[in-house]
């Protein structure tokens, strides 16, 4: 038995406004609030998410899934994805500063398989050097994205520092185009 057409628009509705909330106030942020920006009984947040970690899990999950469908498109290259997901990393700190001890490791796991693609169509088209591994993407990814998620890089540094990542992972003699 599938669930009633109102229960899911809720459910989206509070996984909406609950991303957003603890985006901008972090663990101050309560689900009385949410419930309350979202137009439902704080009763309905719980049925949908028991606790707090249940929810934040379940913003974690809908975040790596819609990130997992961004980077599948066939439009989506290693060096976008990489971008833009600075940029994400930047805009979401207080929601992922709430997830030290949830378990996302499937969700993690389907990612990593989507970076191996896109790294294995640049490594295709000449973009990336041929010894660079999706683990050594990986760890880039990790490190550039928790260092703008930290530090609370600007535009302009999320810029800089990915066009010293991506000339590493370049080709010796690579030109790229607007550079």
């Amino acid at each position: 038995m599938s669930p009633r057409a109102d229960a899911v628009r809720n459910r989206a509705k509070i996984l909406e406004v609950a991303a957003r909330v603890f985006a901008e106030q972090g663990a101050s942020a309560s689900t009385e609030q949410v419930a309350a920006e979202a137009g439902v009984a704080i009763g309905t947040v719980f049925r949908h998410f028991p606790t707090k970690a249940d929810l934040l899990a379940a913003i974690m999950k809908d975040t790596l899934a819609g990130l997992a469908a961004r980077v599948a498109a066939p439009d989506a290259t290693l060096f976008g994805v990489f971008t833009d997901l600075v940029a994400s990393a930047a805009a979401r700190r207080s929601v992922i500063d709430l997830l030290p001890h949830l378990e996302v490791a499937e969700s993690i796991a389907q990612f990593h398989a989507v970076v191996a693609g896109l790294l294995t169509r640049a490594r295709e088209a000449g973009e990336v050097r041929p010894e660079i591994g999706p683990d050594e993407v990986m760890a880039l990814l990790v490190a550039v994205c928790q260092g703008a998620l930290r530090g609370g890089w600007s535009p302009s540094l999320q810029r800089d520092t990915l066009a010293i990542v991506f000339a590493g992972l370049r080709p010796a003699g690579t030109v790229v185009p607007g550079s």
